[in-house]
């Protein structure tokens, strides 16, 4: 079987991870989490590719380049969740599989944060479970990918 790849999508504000908010997001670093998820893929036999903007553009480019070089892309938008039809619409372009992944719960904050562009067109959401919530995504991912024969 050959390794599966996947692109990790961080949106806004994920740089500032460890210095953010710690109280609500934890106090690992974005490269922290982007070092769990590179060993959980090994051992998945995936690879992943991981990217963080805080501009939307880059994000839809991100996605828009995925098309041809990934199988499935597990995304943790931050605030665009909740307000870009530009990334939902490009996710749903590129017809990968997606995995919606937040730290937070993001049901049990604001009621902005309570709905999702992103939910309707991905395979699954996880959230609220700190680096937990990614590690659980791109597991989730890659077993859907499995079955689906990625």
């Amino acid at each position: 079987m050959s390794q599966l790849r996947i692109l990790v999508l961080h949106g806004p504000n994920l740089n500032l991870l460890g210095v953010r908010e710690p109280s609500i997001y934890g106090a690992l670093t974005l490269e922290q989490i982007n070092a769990a998820l590179e060993t959980h893929a090994a051992g998945l036999h995936s690879t992943i590719q991981c990217q963080q903007f805080n501009s939307e553009g880059a994000i839809v480019e991100a996605i828009h380049n995925a098309l041809d070089e990934k199988d499935g892309i597990l995304i943790n938008a931050g605030a665009y969740t909740h307000t870009s039809v530009a990334i939902r619409d490009a996710l749903s372009g590129v017809k990968l599989p997606i995995v919606e992944v937040h730290l937070s719960n993001i049901y049990q904050r604001e009621a902005f944060r309570h709905y999702s562009y992103i939910a309707p067109i991905a395979v699954g959401q996880i959230s609220g479970f700190g680096i937990d919530s990614y590690l659980l995504g791109l597991e989730a991912l890659v077993r859907h990918l499995q079955r689906e024969g990625g």
